[in-house]
């Protein structure tokens, strides 16, 4: 009944298995017995005992109660300079003091957008994305613009002449793994893209969550137009979901609009959560992380494609969600209910789609459960989809 948990040496120990209303993501993440191909929490065995060491050797080490202090808003400079390292394998080369420190990417991506808009301003991004950046837009009575999309990746010039007709001021992008379709933009598109923002002089805001996962992917857009990118990404995915360290790396004159907007809303990053972070990325946990959850999320793609052979879907070998267009007279709501009542949790493409009609799909997350469950939750999802081929 996934009521208990045990760990090697310390025991069983009940799970915690509910909230009070509001507090969870979705009240359908917490039901009892419900498979989670909803969100994406993906962990390795022995994460657990990694944090566990790392909070002996932070109470043995250094200034503890520094730690209690209130931080600089954007973080601490040696632990800037740790994200910068961390960011130069990735393709961003930028200097510590264009990085700030927040809550998690989430976060990251809240202060990004309040620091560079105001209400009523116009952002484009892609036809469906990221559903947090939805949430966030609306929030901020923001007007998003749709971009059509192609096979792999926005149509660009469809978003050139949005930009002739409207006073477009942003452009949202993930080009590096790109939430809930999966492709990676080319270096054309991306160099395409860039000559667009330059054009018309557009913000870029580079969203990089799950870029991780892409090995030796085209350079970045921070790379490419380092005078007008936000990059933004986090250790939530490569790492734990529960740890919310995130960072931005901006151009230098945007830097003290940035940490003035940390300031307004959370002063500061938790000290302690900040500190084993950066000592991950320095001593090389989070590249051995990022490594092996490389391997298991292409590991989980193998057993999708075994799985859903004969449905057509949409995924990038090495990510952990598929997009899974649903035949033209088949309505997701009822995929969705079929499902739940199988006691499998999905999206549908709602949450995703910024254009008016909607497309018929859901979104299955592969992350979050383990390989055995997750078979059984894809052959569930095929014999359901596959009744109305």
């Amino acid at each position: 009944m996934g009521l208990v948990s045990g760990e090697a040496g310390r025991g069983t120990f009940v799970r915690e298995t509910s909230l009070a209303p509001g507090q969870g993501i979705d009240q359908k993440d917490v039901a009892v017995g419900m498979i989670d191909l909803n969100f994406n929490y993906p962990s390795l065995p022995g994460q657990a005992e990694l944090l566990r060491t790392a909070l002996r050797q932070l109470a043995l080490s250094g200034d503890l109660e520094a730690l209690l202090r209130y931080q600089p808003h954007a973080g601490r400079a040696h632990e800037r300079a740790s994200v910068a390292r961390h960011l130069s394998t990735r393709g961003v080369t930028v200097e510590a003091d264009q990085v700030l420190i927040v809550n998690g990417a989430q976060q990251g991506l809240a202060v990004t957008l309040m620091t560079l808009l105001k209400p009523g301003d116009v952002i484009a991004a892609d036809a469906l994305t990221y559903s947090g950046f939805k949430v966030l837009a609306d929030a901020l009575h923001l007007e998003v613009l749709a971009i059509p999309m192609t096979e792999h990746g926005p149509d660009l010039p469809a978003l050139d002449r949005l930009c002739r007709q409207r006073a477009v001021r942003a452009v949202y992008s993930m080009p590096t793994l790109h939430n809930p379709l999966g492709w990676v933009m080319p270096l054309e598109q991306r160099e395409q893209l860039v000559a667009i923002a330059r054009r018309y002089d557009l913000t870029l805001i580079e969203d990089a969550a799950y870029a991780f996962l892409v090995e030796n992917p085209p350079r970045t857009l921070i790379d490419l137009a380092p005078e007008r990118t936000f990059y933004v990404s986090g250790l939530s995915k490569n790492i734990a979901t529960g740890l919310r360290v995130g960072f931005i790396a901006a151009p230098l004159p945007q830097v003290p609009a940035l940490e003035r907007i940390i300031r307004a809303t959370t002063w500061n990053t938790p000290g302690v959560m900040t500190a084993i972070a950066c000592g991950w990325l320095d001593d090389g946990t989070v590249t051995v992380l990022e490594e092996q959850k490389r391997s298991d999320a292409m590991a989980r793609q193998t057993l999708a494609a075994e799985v859903l052979k004969g449905l057509r879907y949409i995924a990038h070998p090495a990510s952990y969600f598929l997009w899974l267009p649903l035949p033209e007279d088949v309505r997701a709501d009822q995929i969705v209910v079929e499902l739940m009542q199988q006691q499998i949790s999905v999206t549908s493409a709602e949450p995703f789609s910024l254009s008016a009609n909607t497309p018929h799909a859901i979104r299955l997350a592969l992350g979050s459960v383990d390989m055995k469950v997750l078979r059984q939750a894809l052959i569930t999802v095929r014999t359901i989809v596959g009744a109305y081929l």
